[in-house]
């Protein structure tokens, strides 16, 4: 859960990108860390396996400072998307501030998307994370590709949780994806710290500090 170190004046969030296998959450975060500036970002680091699966887990750092003159540190991280890697994914989500599923926009793989969406609340309830207050949003990926459900018919279905249509190889959505995320972080921890009075960090602050270190494309 969120670290707040008064004394250093550091508040650490951890954030995962959980969905099925090969639907794009890795991409998503060599995304970002090509969009971010180097002074804001760390290494990531990455573990594959020979076919280009993500065997355990990516990592990135992401460390900015705001106008409150608190160090914000947040960690991305993906979990494995195969069926087989379940109890890694489990240690992965434990104790995640936020969550973005990242699904795969074809029709085929929705029962994939299901699962995988299945298996996340399940590992964190069992993480002990409140799974309807937990800050979550939706990207439905790979949109450039041939039979993906219409958007209509994803925001229907998905009602409540905000979704967003991306391309992620390409960089389309990814932003919009992480600044949602960050905006439904922050609402969170100023309902749970009083975050905006207690440490000066509007929510504008905190979104607009980790975002404006991004290039543009």
């Amino acid at each position: 859960m969120v670290q707040i170190n008064m004394a250093a004046r550091e508040i650490t969030a951890k954030l995962v990108y959980y969905g099925p296998a090969l639907s794009g959450k890795t991409t998503n975060l060599q995304q970002l860390h090509a969009l971010l500036d180097p002074a804001a970002r760390g290494k990531m680091v990455t573990l594959d396996t020979a076919d280009d699966r993500t065997l355990y887990f990516d990592f990135l750092p992401i460390q900015f400072g705001t106008d409150g003159g608190f160090a914000i540190k947040l960690k991305l991280f993906t979990v494995p998307g195969q069926v087989m890697h379940k109890s890694t994914r489990k240690v992965v989500l434990a104790g995640a501030d936020a969550v973005a599923f990242i699904a795969d926009s074809q029709r085929a793989s929705a029962s994939a998307n299901a699962y995988s969406w299945r298996d996340m609340e399940a590992n964190l309830r069992s993480n002990g994370v409140d799974f309807e207050k937990i800050p979550k949003v939706v990207q439905f990926n790979k949109r450039d590709l041939p039979d993906v459900k219409p958007l209509e018919d994803i925001r229907a279905a998905w009602k409540d949780v905000p979704t967003y249509p991306a391309v992620a190889i390409r960089g389309e959505g990814v932003v919009e994806t992480f600044r949602e995320l960050l905006r439904r972080l922050h609402r969170q921890l100023d309902e749970k710290h009083a975050f905006a009075e207690n440490f000066g960090v509007s929510e504008d602050d905190f979104v607009g500090s980790v975002l404006e270190p991004l290039r543009s494309r």
